[in-house]
């Protein structure tokens, strides 16, 4: 029998169990309970990659609260400096803190009344700049964002609760809770093997991502380290935009992830016209829109339905990798970090 081996990006996704029971155990700075969210005007929300779409969930819980948000990528924001001013919250969420974008906003964009940085590198230039300072606790991350990113969700939680002014106990009651689950599904690559040999069978597989709401945050993040970690090229679409022109690439040898809450009337809709034109579709979520295969995750709130759907994109990325004749994880042209704008 023929051992595979395994790669430092498989290693890092066994170790995402641990570095979440770390964020849990951290302790955020007490200065975030003290900043009144109405005495800025404006909020703006800015990472680059998962670290922009980790922040997803964030901005519909501002905006839904009545706050002014605006969420960006870092290097759309070196366009638009002008949108912050010296009454501006700016939370810039980066796991290096010293991405190329991010560095170059640092240096060259007027700061902000406050500015919050969520990092997993206390030494970085955005901690050094940040009034406060968030820290992800995801450890030593070589590879395709894993643990970081799983991480940066709960940080995030954690810190829209202290500036909103809830308690933070149940939230981390919840989350560890579901780390019995998370481990469960950690193991459980087998379903994820069998869409992939099928998918491998056509000629040009593909793969799309749609995720609605919160869960566009998966839709998004899933797509970026698949074509990483696989270089399987991959799309992520949030909501009904799939149906504005990329629909016209599915059918035999795509294969459809779909993510969100149970009864999202769009997803059942598309999961039914998408199995009939001969896609592949799972609902990677609480529930199997129009029969279609299912790889389960809790219902009820947002973030665990995030946590465990990213467990199983992870899982695709590393069968994908294999069946493309690819170490899972292993960076050709680029690095863990990206310095270059």
């Amino acid at each position: 029998m023929t051992t595979i081996h395994r790669s430092a990006y498989e290693q890092e996704l066994d170790q995402q169990v641990s570095a979440l029971g770390d964020q849990l155990d951290s302790t955020l700075p007490k200065m975030l309970n003290g900043l009144a969210l109405d005495q800025y005007d404006r909020i703006v929300l800015a990472g680059m990659g998962s670290s922009d779409y980790a922040l997803i969930p964030i901005e519909r819980e501002l905006i839904e609260r009545g706050f002014p948000v605006w969420r960006l990528d870092a290097g759309r924001l070196l366009d638009m400096p002008q949108l912050i001013t010296n009454r501006t919250l700016l939370w810039m969420t980066s796991q290096s803190g010293m991405s190329g974008e991010i560095v170059a906003v640092l240096e060259s964009v007027p700061m902000p009344q406050t500015l919050i940085g969520v990092t997993n590198d206390v030494d970085s230039l955005l901690a050094k700049k940040a009034d406060i300072v968030v820290e992800l606790k995801s450890g030593e991350e070589s590879t395709v964002s894993a643990k970081s990113y799983l991480n940066t969700l709960v940080a995030s939680y954690r810190t829209l609760y202290a500036l909103s002014g809830r308690d933070e106990a149940p939230l981390i009651a919840e989350v560890r809770a579901l780390l019995p689950q998370v481990a469960h599904i950690i193991t459980q690559r087998e379903p994820v093997q069998a869409v992939t040999e099928r998918l491998f069978k056509y000629a040009r597989p593909r793969v799309a991502m749609i995720g609605t709401g919160a869960d566009a945050a998966t839709a998004l993040t899933g797509a970026l380290i698949t074509k990483e970690a696989s270089k399987v090229f991959a799309e992520g679409f949030i909501g009904g935009e799939f149906r504005h022109g990329p629909m016209e690439t599915s059918g035999e040898g795509m294969l459809a992830l779909l993510f969100g809450e149970e009864n999202d009337i769009t997803l059942q809709t598309l999961a039914a016209d998408l199995a009939a034109n001969g896609s592949e579709v799972v609902a990677v979520g609480p529930q199997a829109w129009a029969g279609c295969q299912q790889w389960p995750t809790p219902a009820g709130q947002p973030l665990a339905r995030l946590l465990c759907a990213m467990l199983w994109v992870q899982h695709l990325t590393v069968t994908l990798a294999r069946a493309n004749g690819m170490v899972p994880g292993q960076f050709l042209y680029g690095n863990k970090i990206t310095v270059k704008i």
